[in-house]
């Protein structure tokens, strides 16, 4: 997670919270944590945007409309999860059809029941846990043709 701060600054972003380890007591002490970061002020096609950092760093980037935002949110070659946050539920069931990830959250994330399936699509993972889908993980498909 630290890399990926660095290269943001590197990249021309700003830090503007978080982005720090924090030490913890305790427990806890031998852990890896750090406070959730905020960055500002990248490209949409820099490293720190279209590679996956499974850690608290987000990027806030302006955009001019729902074109200017589904080119860049399917730029990347990952696809595991996105959210959509809007009052509108046509422009939601629209932004969710077209963005090019396994799940969509709208105005929520992180609800899942587990029998409905997860699972990213490009370079985020191959099949589905959850739900149905996922038995076909564990099948291998056959034809068999007689001739009579």
């Amino acid at each position: 997670m630290e890399s990926y701060i660095a290269l943001a600054k590197e990249e021309g972003g700003t830090v503007i919270s978080g982005g720090e380890r924090v030490k913890l007591t305790g427990k806890l002490a031998n852990g890896w944590y750090l406070r959730p970061t905020v960055l500002e002020g990248l490209a949409f096609d820099c490293r720190v945007n279209q590679e996956e950092i499974f850690g608290p760093v987000v990027t806030i980037m302006p955009f001019d409309d729902t074109e200017d935002v589904l080119m860049m949110a399917n730029s990347t070659g990952y696809g595991l999860a996105s959210t959509v946050w809007t009052s509108n539920l046509k422009k939601a069931h629209y932004m969710a059809e077209k963005i090019e990830a396994g799940i969509c959250w709208i105005n929520c994330w992180m609800v899942r029941d587990l029998r409905t399936p997860f699972g990213g699509i490009k370079n985020s993972g191959v099949g589905r846990e959850g739900g149905f889908e996922a038995l076909n993980f564990f099948t291998e498909p056959k034809n068999v043709c007689i001739k009579l």
